[in-house]
């Protein structure tokens, strides 16, 4: 699925029916078909990419996408999911109602993020984002401190890029890769103990 357009498309075909009836978490990823995996982490990533403060955020969600990549790499063409959470899932009018909502949003968003330079996801490169988009996960999913945000926003670009067949996004997303390694080097070998440091200042400072 990588011409213009496809994933509201594919959201139109999946939502459509009888509005009474169930679309299930199984048959929704199932439908996505080559998209489930990467937005599957693009959903359960998306709460890391705005600064919570949430504990343990980034473990909490990173941990299932571990799960899910651990099955993409085994070939497994969509994501397997435990009976009683596969078997969850929405009316298809609710989907539908929420969907004419968000329309306009989507082919914006789809105007901005669609196939292009698509070697940049095709073949070697292709096989080289992932592995990088799996190291990602794997960083994000460590209890790092102050090293969820970039690692959050290098795993969506990548997800986009996977799921539209988006270059430029791949670009952003190496870009970042580049951004998120430098950063964790500098927590690791200089980082933390300055910014503790000048958190004790700081708390100093403020409460004597």
């Amino acid at each position: 699925m990588s011409e213009r357009g496809a994933l509201l498309h594919t959201l139109d075909r999946l939502f459509a029916g009888p509005r009474e009836t169930v679309l299930t978490l199984e048959a929704f990823l199932q439908g996505l078909q080559g998209r489930s995996y990467p937005f599957a982490v693009m959903a359960l990533n998306l709460p890391n990419c705005v600064p919570t403060g949430i504990p343990w955020l980034s473990t909490v969600t990173g941990l299932p996408m571990l799960f899910l990549l651990c099955q993409y790499f085994a070939g497994k063409p969509v994501p397997s999911l435990p009976g009683f959470l596969g078997r969850k899932g929405l009316p298809r009018g609710k989907l539908h109602d929420f969907l004419d909502r968000i329309r306009r949003p989507i082919e914006h968003l789809e105007s901005t993020i669609h196939p292009r330079f698509e070697w940049w996801v095709r073949g070697l490169p292709r096989r080289l984002l992932q592995l990088a988009w799996a190291f990602l996960v794997l960083l994000l999913a460590l209890p790092i401190p102050f090293d969820n945000f970039l690692p959050a926003w290098t795993i969506l670009f990548f997800c986009l890029a996977l799921i539209e067949d988006d270059g430029v996004m791949a670009m952003l997303g190496w870009l970042f890769t580049l951004f998120t390694v430098a950063w964790t080097a500098f927590l690791f070998f200089i980082g933390h103990a300055a910014v503790m440091a000048a958190f004790a200042a700081l708390r100093s400072m403020l409460f004597g």
